[in-house]
């Protein structure tokens, strides 16, 4: 009778080793479809963002050239270094900020789309990752116009700014890159001198992702049965301001809003958390990436610098002070949605025609 339990607590350990290795796998896909996108375009989204002086078009351009790099905290200091250098002034570079909001939530939707062949995973996985993309969207709805008329975000980070220019640099330590960049090296090292290489990188991530979400759906919904559901619903995401501490805190080590919104839609889709839980969760991450970008203007000492990185902390701020009490907008606007992408398999098809239409068609005519 002793080794039954024995041979149980071996087996929770096997799982538990299973699970990491699934995770491994899935943040790896991740990272090397990013990695895949800046082998794309990082180059060209540099030269897109510095070519325009009209707020709209930056507004745009902020949207597509995160969509191809897939990180708002690069493309923001990419826009920060652009006005370091004079290239881009403050005024332009702002609504760029606002759009790359919108465009780093790409990939979380990629992830949802591995649910699309169980409908009830995917209307649940649909609706947590869209609840990010609404959010952005409402914000960027609301404090674009009133930023062109008044600049209260402008004027915000300016005042905020003063105190920091002279701090200089910092570097964090990244330990989802010390982890995960060694097999994207390698990666790199063994597809890097084929032809079409990023292509190439590109589906091995998406068949990686695919092939890793399917396995960590079953994995975790065997294992929250006991303890760790209790753990992560009454301690991770007990309160709206637990998830949001979560979701700033593991963004702002791991350097990606991409990685940590991602993880969150396979557990909504394996019914562990709703939307509701997920909301904040993403408020969070929204702050969290503003860390690399304030990081990469203090080390430029410069103040316009320092005023766009301060700008988009200060857009999801003044964001998060408008639609969290009005949460009720996204949230139910976002289950609707997901609702609609689950009812059958013609509208999973509608809705991933929609995102290629919006997002990946337009990306592989301008890298092609």
């Amino acid at each position: 009778m002793e080794s039954e339990p024995n041979l149980t607590e071996t087996k929770n350990w096997l799982d538990i080793l299973i699970l990491i290795g699934i995770l491994y796998l899935f943040l790896y896909s991740i990272n090397l479809l990013g990695h895949s996108f800046k082998l794309f375009g990082k180059g060209f989204a540099e030269s897109l963002l510095s070519t325009t002086s009209n707020p709209y078009l930056g507004l745009f351009l902020g949207i597509f050239a995160t969509s191809i790099i897939q990180s708002s905290s690069t493309t923001t200091s990419i826009i920060v270094g652009l006005v370091a250098a004079g290239t881009l002034s403050l005024e332009n570079a702002i609504p760029m900020v606002m759009g790359a909001n919108i465009g780093t939530t790409v990939t979380n939707m990629l992830v949802s789309f591995g649910h699309a062949t169980r409908r009830t995973e995917f209307r649940r996985a649909f609706s947590a990752a869209i609840v990010h993309d609404l959010f952005n969207v409402f914000s960027v709805i609301v404090l674009f116009p009133l930023e062109l008329k008044f600049h209260p975000i402008q004027k915000t980070a300016q005042l905020l700014g003063v105190g920091f220019v002279d701090i200089g640099g910092l570097k964090l330590f990244n330990p989802l890159k010390f982890i995960i960049q060694p097999a994207i090296d390698l990666t790199q090292l063994v597809l890097g001198h084929l032809p079409h290489a990023a292509v190439i990188m590109a589906i091995l991530s998406l068949v990686v992702l695919f092939f890793s979400l399917a396995q960590m759906v079953v994995k975790v919904r065997k294992m929250v049965l006991g303890k760790i559901e209790m753990v992560i619903d009454k301690y991770l995401f007990g309160s709206d301001f637990t998830s949001l501490l979560l979701g700033l805190g593991v963004t702002a080590i791991v350097q990606s809003s991409s990685v940590t919104t991602s993880l969150v839609v396979p557990l909504a889709g394996a019914g562990i958390l709703t939307v509701k839980q997920v909301f904040p969760y993403t408020l969070g991450a929204n702050i969290g990436t503003t860390v690399t970008a304030l990081i990469a203007a203090l080390a430029t000492s410069n103040a316009v610098a320092v005023t766009v990185a301060f700008a988009h902390l200060i857009f999801n701020i003044f964001g998060i002070l408008i639609f969290y009490p009005l949460r009720v907008l996204p949230i139910s606007l976002a289950t609707r949605l997901g609702n609609f992408a689950g009812t059958s398999q013609r509208n999973v098809f509608i809705i991933i025609g929609v995102f290629v239409l919006l997002f990946m068609i337009p990306m592989l005519i301008v890298i092609f």
